[in-house]
């Protein structure tokens, strides 16, 4: 048997991907056998903050050769940056699985979630960075159109900022059409490889925020069982519908998000903390990612929170209604709010 919790974990079929672009924390997770990483705004504030002595060099060689930049400028530079040599650190298996593995996946500016046409045109811009970039966009109107027409542009996809079964499938259904017109374009299918976030702990999150906001009694842990059933129940539609992207959860905030979806063919995004605790645990890993959650807590919750029913349920939102849902404006702000903490880092390093 492989020696770690992680290793176990992926030879149960499920990708570990390291949730941070830290290259410390990132080197020591693909020593655990990660197979990729991701990154935004927020995660690269963090990389940089906690490394300044390797990053703020980096921003000042940047500053020198970029002297007319505004702030927004040269922290986008340090963004791309950062991504650049965490690319590097993935190449090699990227090489060696032929562009199946290896993936860095980097987010747009959370600022052009309203466009389209800037999330594309930024979109392109960061996949120059390096072959094994995937282009995170968030599970928007807007950015499901920008993810399907970036994949038939030959280029791979993660949607973010996604907390349901209707933004998973609405976004897998675009990146079908992505895929079909990148096929008929000349591209071969072995690069093509869209993946579809679910960011599991923020559905926990938002519906304890409903339930403490409107006084709904519940049984203790039964809501660390939403994010759990949104994402069982997405894979399971994946597989009836053979979409040919990749589920993938993201956000932990607790041990059943790695214990309770593993298996072939999804992807576990874990923040370096977090796979550190699983890595230690005593619980040996085993195939659950199609193990129902329990019947009687999904009625539990899709009966006392209507949040939960917009986001367990197939039609639970339409389009249009993605990004006003509670979830996703809790993340776009954050995502906002950690890329305006890191304009304020460069500002200082500026002035």
């Amino acid at each position: 048997m492989p020696a770690s919790r992680m290793q176990q974990t992926v030879a149960l079929g499920t990708e570990f991907w390291s949730d941070s672009c830290a290259l410390p924390e990132l080197a020591e997770a693909i020593g655990h056998g990660a197979s990729g990483a991701t990154s935004n705004p927020v995660i690269v504030g963090a990389a940089v903050s906690a490394d300044p002595a390797k990053w703020l060099p980096v921003l000042q060689r940047l500053l020198r050769e970029h002297p007319a930049d505004t702030e927004d400028d040269a922290a986008w530079r340090l963004i791309e940056a950062v991504a650049k040599e965490a690319a590097a650190l993935l190449a090699p298996l990227y090489d060696r699985t032929g562009g199946r593995q290896g993936y860095l996946s980097v987010q747009v500016s959370p600022k052009l979630y309203r466009s389209t046409e800037r999330m594309i045109a930024h979109g392109l811009s960061l996949a120059a960075l390096a072959p094994n970039i995937a282009l995170k966009c968030p599970s928007t109107k807007e950015g499901i159109a920008a993810m399907e027409e970036l994949t038939a542009r030959g280029i791979n996809v993660n949607a973010t900022v996604s907390f349901t079964v209707s933004q998973a499938l609405a976004t897998a259904e675009a990146l079908e059409r992505g895929i079909d017109r990148a096929l008929r374009e000349g591209f071969s299918r072995e690069r093509l490889h869209p993946y579809v976030t679910i960011m599991v702990g923020r559905v926990d999150d938002h519906m304890k925020r409903v339930a403490e906001r409107d006084s709904v009694p519940l049984e203790p842990g039964c809501l660390d069982w939403a994010g759990i059933a949104v994402f069982k129940k997405a894979h399971q539609l994946f597989l009836q519908r053979r979409f040919r992207s990749t589920l993938l959860s993201a956000a932990y905030r607790h041990s059943l998000h790695w214990s309770e979806l593993i298996g072939e063919g999804v992807i576990q995004s874990i923040p370096y903390a977090w796979w550190k605790q699983f890595n230690g645990s005593d619980l040996t890993p085993r195939q659950t990612l199609t193990v129902p959650v329990a019947p009687g807590v999904v009625e539990t919750l899709h009966h006392k929170l209507p949040d939960f029913r917009r986001a367990y349920d197939e039609e639970g939102m339409r389009p249009e209604a993605f990004a006003a849902y509670g979830a996703s404006v809790h993340t776009l702000r954050q995502f906002l709010g950690g890329n305006q903490q890191l304009v304020e880092w460069v500002r200082d390093q500026m002035l």
